[in-house]
């Protein structure tokens, strides 16, 4: 029997390399993380959206043995965190979500490069919050009803302060605008810390914010809470009255908070993912964080947290156009 020939032995040790390569490749999926995580947040530090990121980094690093490194990209209404992990190329950058990136495409389509559904992998939705309509401190808007008087009386005077055009609640202002027939002026600002300042200081006359942005606020006396959007009234706020129960029907407004990935992260690695999130979003720490910052518990992983974050998008397009509301 003769002895391999150079160029065998070559394409031999070339296969074996491939095969090793690949191997190796595998492996290193497998391992998934096997390098510090990067959550991109799309707020500024210390709302809601990066507190329950800092709370969740510090879970997962502990739960899959890498740091994992908040950074905030604010600016722009989420877009550029979200452009930002839309495009990265190391499968270990991921969005802090927030309800905003649903409302993404109703205003903004033609000015993104990625598409805030198709261009993610929806990790799992984590928490929510409701709408609180507030007012400043010294206000003579003592209820619901008082406000809607004046904004009657007045259509087009009485202002809102927004974080900015087409954010959640930009959204939710225009549908109670619509519920309760009344015509209010929007004031955009760069961001809800300067937005909530003005309502504080009497600037602007009212705010429809996420109670998980204003909870602290209200309990300290720098805002007054006029109503919030829930079902029935919540025990950190039981003497405030729900928008049903002071007249406004059918107002629904909640924030949510979750986790997303770019496109193409690989299932095993999204498993592993939706299974940190769950340990951290049942657990007694994450719980108490929530009851603190005005959240509630609302998991939804995989599937149905992609379903629900594509018929948002569709639902805040539509009501975009059935308001007329453009990005001028």
């Amino acid at each position: 029997m003769g002895h391999p020939s150079p160029s065998s032995l070559a394409r031999a040790a070339l296969l074996l390399g491939w095969i090793c390569c690949g191997l190796g490749a595998w492996a290193q999926e497998a391992r998934w993380p096997h390098q510090p995580l990067h959550l991109v947040v799309g707020f500024a530090a210390g709302g809601p959206t990066d507190l329950l990121a800092r709370s969740l980094g510090k879970r997962l690093a502990q739960d899959l043995g890498q740091p994992v490194i908040v950074d905030n990209k604010a600016g722009a209404n989420t877009i550029i965190a979200a452009d930002f992990v839309a495009h990265a190329q190391d499968r270990h950058t991921l969005l802090m979500g927030a309800t905003n990136h649903s409302m993404i495409a109703a205003l903004y389509s033609h000015q993104i490069h990625f598409d805030p559904v198709a261009s993610f992998e929806p990790v799992c939705r984590i928490a929510a919050t409701p709408t609180v309509l507030v007012v400043g401190p010294d206000s003579g808007l003592k209820s619901l009803q008082a406000f809607l008087d004046q904004a009657r009386s007045r259509p087009g005077e009485l202002s809102y302060a927004s974080p900015g055009l087409g954010s959640s609640v930009h959204f939710a202002a225009e549908q109670f605008s619509h519920l309760a027939g009344v015509r209010l002026n929007h004031v955009p600002y760069k961001g809800a810390a300067p937005a909530l300042a003005d309502v504080m200081s009497g600037q602007v006359d009212a705010s429809f914010a996420s109670l998980g942005s204003v909870q602290g606020l209200i309990q300290s006396g720098k805002l007054r809470a006029l109503a919030i959007a829930t079902p029935t009234r919540r025990p950190e706020l039981p003497a405030l009255p729900t928008f049903e129960e002071s007249g406004v029907h059918g107002y629904s407004a909640d924030a949510w908070y979750g986790l997303l990935a770019p496109r193409g992260l690989p299932p095993a690695a999204i498993a592993t993912l939706q299974a940190a999130v769950r340990r951290y979003a049942q657990s007694p720490e994450a719980l108490a964080g929530f009851q603190s910052q005005g959240l509630a518990p609302a998991l939804l992983c995989g599937p149905p947290f992609a379903q629900a974050l594509a018929a948002e998008s569709r639902n805040w397009s539509q009501l975009a156009q059935q308001l007329h509301l453009q990005n001028p």
